[in-house]
């Protein structure tokens, strides 16, 4: 009897070698195919690409022999208010200050502030503070001095006159005028100067602000280093200081509350 050619073993043999190569082949080519696919790419968005929001901003403090991240901006605002060593840095309303290991941020304090001086403190939308007067005067445009502070960080024997009385002959030095070591002193009847009846007046401008216990304090005395600092409103300060004729400030008179130059 004829055999198929089918059962001829060698035909069978024949065939499963066929079929096994065009298996291999065909896995080396999926494998190969999948090797070279790209990456996933993120899906494409659809709107305008956007920054994150940062944080508010923080000016540190720079200590001696370090370098600060805000050093640039400090010594911009600086320069912008004539300011020397009468403070260390200027902070704006809705930012945040850096004095060592501590960071608060200027809406804390300014509320201990307001409810230091009898105001109502509302919480508004987006935390707003408000503003202090416009400043005018020989500067002749209000817009820096907006919710811009002075900070002074409080070091060992200082003293609240002192502060004040560098802070004023920074002003007065960008005005172009020069204050002299002793202008603050009495006169040699033993009555106030000009200069002492600004920075007796001044007192009631400017706050003192303990970092350690985030409250309001009334003096300098420190245990620890750069716990304290003295805060400058200078839309306030300014406004004052700009109204000052410099050629008739032996004249101003104090009364424990108000500051006048007599009428001529």
């Amino acid at each position: 009897m004829r055999r198929k050619p089918s059962d001829n073993p060698n035909s069978r043999l024949a065939l499963l070698v066929l079929g096994a190569f065009i298996l291999a082949v065909i896995a080396a080519a999926v494998t190969l195919w999948h090797g070279k696919q790209p990456e996933t790419l993120p899906e494409a968005q659809t709107g305008p690409v956007t920054a994150p929001i940062p944080e508010n901003q923080v000016i540190t403090y720079e200590e001696a022999g370090k370098e600060a991240p805000s050093k640039e901006i400090t010594a911009q605002r600086k320069s912008q208010f004539g300011m020397d060593k009468g403070v260390d840095l200027i902070v704006k309303a809705d930012e945040s200050v850096k004095i060592g290991d501590t960071t608060i941020s200027m809406q804390e304090i300014l509320k201990h502030i307001q409810l230091k001086k009898g105001d109502i403190v509302e919480k508004n939308v987006g935390n707003a503070v408000p503003e202090p007067s416009p400043a005018a005067g020989h500067h002749g445009n209000a817009a820096p001095y907006a919710n811009a502070y002075g900070i002074y960080v409080v070091q060992p024997l200082d003293n609240i006159w002192n502060v004040h009385f560098q802070f004023l002959r920074d002003y007065f030095k960008q005005r172009g005028i020069a204050l002299s070591l002793v202008s603050d002193e009495p006169n040699r009847r033993g009555f106030s100067s000009g200069v002492g009846k600004i920075l007796k007046f001044s007192e009631n401008m400017v706050y003192i602000y303990n970092l350690r216990e985030r409250k309001l304090d009334v003096d300098l005395d420190t245990i620890q280093p750069l716990t304290k600092i003295v805060i400058f409103d200078m839309g306030r300060v300014f406004t004052l200081l700009d109204q000052i004729d410099d050629k008739r400030i032996d004249h101003i008179q104090f009364d424990g509350e108000t500051l006048w130059i007599p009428a001529q």
